[in-house]
């Protein structure tokens, strides 16, 4: 469900997120508390993600990604869009050297596929995102 709200001229995206594990049916309701969430290293050093829905090697999915404070990746693509949602810490997503804009816990921001970009977390604590993604995922170094 989306609802936009008008405040100070500026239009924001509020998003309804359904978190359901890819080891429980589609049809069971699931709970599970931040500190149950199982993060697993990447081969994008630092960056851990717990899953959400699906599995993101073969398919739509969904993860929780976690970056440690001031962490900036290096430039790299995804073939596949990807939808996302800080949770915690303030971040950055943006082309390479474009000017960072900082996305504080609710921002959303929309990543298109093959599009070369830069993901950072700005602040000195860590910082957490949700994304969804149509397709499987990749992480594609570029100069």
């Amino acid at each position: 469900m989306q609802n936009h709200i008008k405040k100070f001229g500026i239009s924001v995206l509020l998003l309804s997120v359904v978190f359901a594990p890819q080891s429980f049916a589609a049809d069971e309701s699931v709970s599970i508390p931040v500190t149950e969430m199982k993060y697993t290293d990447t081969p994008q050093g630092p960056v851990k993600v717990a899953p959400g829905y699906g599995n993101r090697s073969n398919g739509a999915h969904s993860n929780f990604v976690k970056l440690p404070g001031n962490f900036a990746s290096p430039p790299h693509y995804h073939t596949e869009d990807y939808y996302a949602t800080v949770v915690t810490g303030v971040m950055a997503n943006g082309k390479v050297d474009a000017q960072d804009i900082p996305l504080p816990p609710g921002s959303y921001y929309f990543q298109k596929g093959k599009e070369r970009h830069v993901t950072k977390c700005l602040s000195s604590t860590e910082c957490v995102f949700f994304t969804s993604q149509p397709g499987s995922a990749d992480f594609v170094l570029s100069k």
